[in-house]
């Protein structure tokens, strides 16, 4: 359970049955572009799916009040001791009103409950309302050449994000 002042959400494994409710949030192709770099518009309900079968993966969903508001997953690295969280996303009706911090703070949460101290995250640049919300949810920059020498394989130059397991979590 994460309280987030009054109000009460919850952190839950991911269900299949929840790809069609996160599938139809994405409102334009550059919506999805920045959320998950995919080219398709609308994401097929299979493409989330398919994402869970990775072993690695751990897609959770945000509840509050048995609705489904937000979306993520959890990439662990064994070989680089180290978890990115990835895929964050929240329905659109509840955008801007915290839902996205509780639910990176949850997903932070579960990574550092799993003994994980490097926690990282990448956002597309053109985000802002994601970097502010991470930014808010204690997570800061890498140093820069770190990020560029991640983003020399990547299909943007994203911004990248390490937590601080420090941070206050209110």
């Amino acid at each position: 359970m994460i309280m987030d002042g009054s109000t009460r959400m919850d952190l839950l494994p991911f269900a299949d049955a929840h790809a069609v409710t996160v599938a139809g949030w994405p409102t334009s192709a550059g919506e999805v572009v920045m959320w998950c770099g995919q080219q398709e518009f609308p994401v097929p309900t299979q493409t989330i799916t398919a994402w869970n079968r990775d072993e690695d993966v751990r897609a959770h969903v945000l509840v509050e009040d048995d609705k489904v508001v937000g979306y993520g997953e959890l990439w662990f690295d064994a070989e680089e001791d180290e978890v990115e969280l990835a895929r964050i996303i929240v329905a659109p009706d509840n955008r801007g009103k915290g839902v996205g911090r509780v639910l990176v703070r949850g997903l932070f949460a579960q990574a550092l409950g799993e003994g994980f101290t490097d926690v990282f995250m990448r956002v597309h640049p053109d985000n802002e309302n994601a970097l502010r919300c991470y930014r808010e949810a204690g997570f800061a920059p890498v140093d820069a050449a770190l990020a560029e020498n991640w983003n020399s394989a990547q299909p943007a130059g994203y911004v990248w994000l390490r937590g601080d397991a420090e941070a206050p979590r209110s």
